[in-house]
């Protein structure tokens, strides 16, 4: 939620009256040009505030630091009350474009779901998975009476594949597009109704999508850099706000074993040292779950990371503790 972006900008470079008073001696006001601009359907309520607000103080602090986030088309909802009650429409705040956001054309990543794993001795190989583009749309953070600025970088899902041409050629037109839509919701709509399998189905691709396009950027960048990743718990810290990315952790691991080839017990090590975390409240929604069946469904590479991290603690509470744990695991070798 970082709000109206020109009313931030001008406080931030301290001419907010210089140019209040110039527009004045044009006739013009400038709250009502500042209420002109559509406020960003970024994220909701108090957490997604205090993401904001980190991004504004390590701006003003002169602190190096990137936020990530969906470039989501609607938000959440328009309000609007009709014969006195509440009636609900997109709200679409992008419909003029944005002009305080760049578009890296060049910046975007495979984000895969699905699938399935094929082992071969102690490797595993993720597999026969669907693909989405994420594309990245840069807003400038200024900070606060200083040339400092950060980065808030936001993703859009854009499908691997625009049109099915048989499909079409056939006069399935419905079909043809079908595969392009399903992508392309990841980044519709903020907070998805989740009563329902498939709306939590939704809510769990948004997340997986927002932290792989977000943990591959970050060792991109890291890459370009320093061109090695060896120094990489030295260079970087990932804050986790809340659960809802969460899944860094097993995607940061997968992707050291799997694409450069780190050893099970250096990625974790890499993990516990890069990884901070903060739990913000411990109502349930803060406290989230999946089923394991969804998550094998959707992830299946992850769920079995997550089942060997989970193996790893339960031998190392063993070690520890051999009087009191005297089970034996569950079986998993995580190495």
């Amino acid at each position: 939620m970082i709000g109206r972006t020109l009313s931030n900008a001008l406080l931030s470079l301290g001419i907010y009256d210089d140019v209040k008073g110039a527009l004045e001696a044009m006739g013009l006001d400038l709250e009502e040009l500042i209420d002109e601009e559509n406020d960003p359907g970024l994220g909701n309520g108090g957490l997604g505030r205090l993401a904001a607000c980190f991004l504004d103080s390590l701006a003003t602090l002169g602190l190096p630091g990137r936020g990530y986030g969906i470039r989501y088309d609607y938000g959440m909802f328009k309000q609007n009350i009709v014969e006195g009650r509440q009636k609900e429409s997109p709200d679409y705040w992008l419909e003029y474009g944005n002009p305080w956001e760049f578009k890296r054309h060049n910046t975007r990543y495979k984000v895969r779901f699905g699938g399935r794993i094929q082992q071969e001795g102690k490797k595993a190989r993720w597999i026969e998975t669907e693909e989405i583009l994420a594309v990245a749309y840069d807003q400038i953070i200024p900070g606060y009476d200083t040339d400092a600025t950060n980065t808030l970088r936001l993703w859009s899902a854009q499908a691997s594949s625009e049109i099915n041409l048989g499909k079409f050629n056939q006069g399935d037109y419905f079909a043809a597009v079908e595969d392009k839509n399903h992508s392309e919701n990841v980044s519709r709509v903020l907070y998805p109704d989740d009563s329902t399998y498939s709306g939590r189905e939704l809510r769990l691709r948004q997340e997986y999508f927002l932290v792989s396009s977000t943990v591959q950027d970050i060792l991109s960048r890291h890459y370009q850099l320093h061109k090695t990743y060896d120094n990489l718990a030295d260079k970087i810290a990932i804050h986790l706000n809340d659960t809802h990315p969460v899944l860094s952790i097993p995607e940061l691991m997968r992707l050291l074993i799997d694409e450069h080839k780190f050893n099970w017990d250096d990625a974790f090590e890499v993990c516990c040292q890069v990884f901070s975390y903060t739990n913000h409240t411990l109502m349930s929604e803060a406290l989230e779950t999946w089923p394991v069946d969804m998550l094998g469904k959707i992830l299946p590479r992850h769920l079995q990371i997550i089942f060997e991290i989970n193996d790893y603690f339960l031998k190392t509470l063993q070690e520890q503790y051999p009087q009191r744990y005297r089970s034996a695991g569950a079986g998993v070798d995580y190495r």
